[in-house]
C-alpha cells in the first residue's frame, strides 16, 4: 500500500481510522533506540486494548524495556515472534512457557534478506524515526531523539505492505540523503516523544579494566598484529563488549606506532571507532547501528562515517555487502564447544539471553574470526562438549582466546602455521576445557525438555538448532 504522498496523523490511534487493526497481523519494529524506545510499547498497548489476536511480531531485537510484548504474550495475543535478539523478561518467559506458535531467531543479515525476498512478510512496519520531512523522508541523524543509523529499519520501510513512521520532529525542508525514502511511506504519525536516546547506551560500551579481560584483549591484539595480513588497508569489526573494545584500543596503539591505516571498520560503531576515524587511523566507518551517543553525533558530522542498511551490511544475497570484504572480527561468546560451535543465544541453563545479531553474519564472512572470553564465567566453564544452543557453527570460528591459552580451529592450518612461530600459548580446545574443569569440576548436566519452543536459522533459512523449553 504505497501512496504518492504519506498521510500525516496526530496520534497513533488515528491510524486505525484508516486501516483495520485486526486485518494486519505481521507487524515489525526496529531497535535503534534500544532501551530508550517508547514506540513499541505505545503501539502494542493499542493492540492489547483492541484485543487483536494471532499477532506475528517481527522486531529486529527485543530489549528489557519492551514490557508490552510480554503482556500480549501472556494474553495469548502474540503467538509468533521472528527476531535476531531477545534480552530480558520476554526471553525468560518464552524459555519457561514457550509461545502459542513459534520463535524463529535469525541473524541481522538474514532478517534483511528475508524481508527483501518476501520470506519474512510484514503487513505493517511501525518505525520510530527521529526526524521526518513533509514528503515522508526520514533520518536518525538529527532531531531531539536522534539515534544515528537506522540500518535495521530500511528493509522494513521498503518492503512492508504498510509503512508507518512515528516521529517527534517534523521539518519543512527536504532532507538530504534520507535513510528512509518517503516514496515507500504510507503514514507519518507525530507524537510528543519517541523515547529517550540515552537509552541506546546499555552499559556495554566501556573498555574492560578487569585483569583477566585485559589479558585476553592483549593476547587477541598480539594475534592480530602477528598476522601477515595485518597491514595498511585492512578491515576490522569488533563488538561493543568490554574485552572486544579493549582489543580495539590495543590495536589502535599498534597502528599509531607502526603507521598502519585501516580501510574501514564496520558494524555497530562506538566512540572508540569514531576517535580512530578522527585521528586518521581508519578511512571509513560503515555503521548499521550507533552504540553510543558519540557515534550518534559523529554520523551527522563526518562524511566518512556512513549509515548503512542491514542489507548493505550483511545480507548474503547483497553483492555489495560490506562484510564481504571484512578481514578481522572480534566476537564474544556465552559458550563454545570442542567443535568451535558458539552460543550467544542462551545461557547454560537454557534461558534465552541474546541472539545472533550480526554474530553469525560476520563470523561466516570475515577472513579471521576471533572469539574472546574468560575460560570460566560465574564458576561455569565456557568450553562444553556441546553448547546449549548453536548460534554460529564452528566452521566459521577460527581462533578462541582465553586468559589460559589460545585454541585455533584445526581447519585453519594457515593460522596454526603462522602463529606457531610466535610466543602465543597455543593449546587444543579440549585442553582448555580440561584446564577449566580442573578448577570447577565437571559441571552437572542441566538437561532440557524435549518440547521445542523455536528454532535458530542460518543465513539460508536452514535450521541450525532447536530451542527447547526449560526443564521443569
Amino acid at each position: 500500500m504505497m501512496m504518492s504522498k504519506p498521510v500525516f496523523l496526530n496520534s497513533i490511534p488515528d491510524l486505525f481510522e484508516h486501516i483495520n487493526i485486526h486485518e494486519h497481523k505481521h507487524i515489525s519494529f526496529h531497535h535503534h533506540l534500544r532501551n530508550g524506545d517508547d514506540v513499541i510499547n505505545r503501539v502494542l498497548s493499542i493492540y492489547e486494548a483492541y484485543n487483536v489476536k494471532d499477532i506475528h511480531l517481527h522486531p529486529s531485537a527485543i530489549f528489557p524495556s519492551y514490557h508490552r510484548i510480554l503482556s500480549l504474550i501472556k494474553r495469548g495475543q502474540i503467538t509468533d515472534i521472528t527476531t535476531s535478539y531477545i534480552n530480558g523478561d520476554v526471553g525468560e518467559y518464552i524459555s519457561e512457557y514457550g509461545l502459542k506458535g513459534n520463535l524463529l531467531m535469525t541473524s541481522h543479515g538474514t532478517r534483511a534478506r528475508g524481508i527483501i525476498e518476501g520470506k519474512e512478510s510484514i503487513n505493517i512496519a511501525y518505525l520510530a524515526v527521529p526526524t521526518v520531512d513533509q514528503n515522508g523522508n526520514g533520518t536518525g541523524t538529527i532531531g531531539p531523539s536522534r539515534c544515528g543509523s537506522l540500518g535495521y529499519a530500511v528493509a522494513d520501510s521498503e518492503h512492508a505492505d504498510i509503512v508507518v513512521l512515528i516521529t517527534d520532529n517534523i521539518v519543512d525542508e527536504t532532507l538530504i540523503n534520507p535513510q528512509i525514502d518517503g516514496r515507500h511511506v504510507d503514514y507519518v504519525i507525530t507524537v510528543e516523544s519517541i523515547g529517550d536516546p540515552k537509552g541506546i547506551v546499555s552499559g556495554i560500551t566501556q573498555l574492560t579494566t578487569n585483569p583477566i579481560g585485559v589479558k585476553i584483549a592483549h593476547t587477541a591484539a598480539t594475534i592480530l598484529t602477528s598476522l601477515s595480513s595485518m597491514k595498511s588497508g585492512f578491515s576490522y569489526q569488533s563488538g561493543a563488549g568490554g574485552i572486544s573494545l579493549k582489543v580495539t584500543d590495543y590495536l589502535r596503539q599498534y597502528m599509531e606506532t607502526s603507521n598502519i591505516k585501516a580501510q574501514f571498520f564496520s558494524g555497530g560503531i562506538t566512540a572508540y571507532h569514531v576517535n580512530m576515524l578522527t585521528e586518521g587511523l581508519v578511512e571509513e566507518l560503515y555503521d548499521v547501528q550507533c552504540f553510543d551517543l558519540r557515534a550518534v553525533e559523529s554520523i551527522s558530522q563526518y562524511e566518512h562515517h556512513h549509515a548503512i542498511s542491514a542489507s548493505k551490511y550483511a545480507n548474503p544475497q547483497d553483492d555489495t555487502r560490506v562484510i564481504k570484504a571484512l578481514d578481522f572480527v572480534i566476537l564474544g561468546a556465552t559458550e563454545i564447544d570442542v567443535n568451535f560451535n558458539c552460543n550467544v543465544t542462551t545461557d547454560s541453563f537454557n534461558t534465552i539471553i541474546g541472539g545472533s545479531g550480526g554474530h553469525h553474519d560476520v563470523a561466516e564472512e570475515a577472513n579471521v574470526t576471533i572469539v574472546v572470553s574468560p575460560l570460566i564465567k560465574g564458576r561455569i566453564p565456557i568450553v562444553k562438549d556441546r553448547v546449549t544452543t548453536i548460534t554460529t557453527p564452528g566452521q566459521h570460528i577460527d581462533i578462541f582466546v582465553t586468559e589460559r591459552g589460545v585454541a585455533i580451529n584445526p581447519n585453519r592450518e594457515d593460522l596454526i602455521n603462522e602463529l606457531s612461530q610466535t610466543n602465543i600459548n597455543l593449546l587444543p580446545i579440549d585442553t582448555l576445557k580440561n584446564i577449566a574443569e580442573n578448577y570447577t569440576g565437571k559441571p552437572k548436566e542441566i538437561g532440557q525438555s524435549h518440547e521445542p519452543i523455536g528454532y535458530i536459522l542460518d543465513r539460508d533459512y536452514n535450521r541450525i538448532d532447536t530451542l527447547y523449553k526449560k526443564k521443569g
